[in-house]
């Protein structure tokens, strides 16, 4: 396996049972924004068109917990080459929590 997807995948995994207990409790939304906006919303309207947002809207959005939202956050983070930092994909997750998902 990619050593570059290895290691977020492990973080991922230790951090899972966290975010479950409380999604992205120690997470920034207003600097999740920020990052998403910066790091996110390019791909997303390529793929989605208009702002983007409809990756998060759509009725088959593939996210059904705070651990599958952390998990995605993640392996875009390794397959795009962002080089985010596990506080910064807690900081994604807790805009997008927010925004949009609302997981308890």
């Amino acid at each position: 396996m990619n050593m570059k997807l290895t290691i977020p995948l492990l973080l991922a995994l230790l951090l899972a049972p966290a975010v479950q207990a409380a999604p992205f409790a120690k997470g920034d939304a207003k600097a999740g924004k920020a990052l998403h906006d910066k790091q996110c919303v390019a791909c997303h309207i390529g793929r989605f068109g208009g702002d983007g947002s409809k990756i998060y809207t759509r009725a088959d959005h593939r996210m059904k917990s705070a651990a599958s939202l952390a998990q995605q956050i993640t392996t875009c983070n390794a397959n795009l080459g962002n080089n985010l930092f596990p506080e910064d994909e807690a900081n994604i997750g807790a805009y997008l929590n927010q925004t949009f998902y609302k997981f308890k």
